[in-house]
């Protein structure tokens, strides 16, 4: 990892994403073991935490903040094809180097393991290996899913879809009358929405502004949001509520 990150002390009793990530299935003796293996890392915003093509002498998890998957071509463009969430899986057992460029997007805290021992406890351990299977799996059913968002989808869905995963994700809960909305600071400006959904810019800010004009999200300053009603989003997305891609 890059030189200006920082260690930072958690405990996993307090984990925000220990029911979510490749820890979830573990017991007290198996969560110790992991003790002796892991490490907490933060990045500021904006930092590289991992280069494409790097060795890679660790694997972990998000703990909280967002990171971009970003790709290079070889006439030097880039591509942001990917956004790792809380809980999300980084770096893949069995493989030395990195495939992408790991960008911190907001401030992130990283729950890392040290590569080799974790792949001796995988090999003692089957339902770990197996609840990483099931979230490879499901990064897997959501590539497949962003392609139908990139290829199919109207405007005005590419950014209902991207606001709806972020929501589901990174929202905290808001009683509001009867019900609750889902609020949540959005953690991409609108030019790294654009590059990701494949838009312009001013499409993105138009149709974040028509959403906003139509009720569907409320926006204070360029960041916070507010989704008054989850449903209505994701029919806006073109997804039933029972359904999305990303949960």
């Amino acid at each position: 990892m890059n030189a200006p990150s920082h260690t930072v002390a958690h405990s996993c009793t307090d984990c925000p994403i220990r029911h979510r990530a490749v820890c979830a299935n573990c017991d007290a003796a198996e969560l110790a073991e992991l003790e002796e293996i892991k490490y907490y890392r933060s990045f500021e915003a904006g930092q590289t935490i991992i280069w494409s093509g790097d060795k890679m002498g660790f694997v972990g998890s998000v703990v909280a903040g967002i990171a971009t998957l970003t790709q290079t071509m070889e006439d030097g463009r880039t591509q942001m094809v990917g956004l790792l969430l809380p809980s999300d899986f980084v770096g893949r057992p069995g493989r030395d180097g990195a495939a992408y460029d790991v960008i911190a997007t907001t401030d992130i805290v990283m729950c890392c393991f040290r590569k080799k021992p974790f792949e001796d406890l995988m090999a003692r351990t089957p339902h770990i290996a197996h609840r990483l299977l099931q979230m490879t799996l499901d990064e897997l059913d959501a590539a497949r899913e962003w392609m139908l968002v990139l290829g199919r989808k109207t405007a005005r869905e590419k950014i209902a879809s991207l606001l709806s995963i972020i929501a589901r994700r990174d929202a905290s809960l808001k009683p509001s009358g009867n019900s609750a909305t889902m609020v949540f600071d959005l953690p991409l400006t609108r030019e790294a929405m654009a590059d990701y959904l494949g838009l312009t810019l001013e499409t993105v800010s138009r149709q974040i502004s028509a959403l906003k004009r139509d009720g569907v999200i409320q926006l204070q300053g360029k960041r916070h949001v507010t989704i008054p009603d989850m449903g209505r989003l994701m029919e806006e997305a073109g997804d039933d509520s029972d359904g999305g891609f990303l949960v």
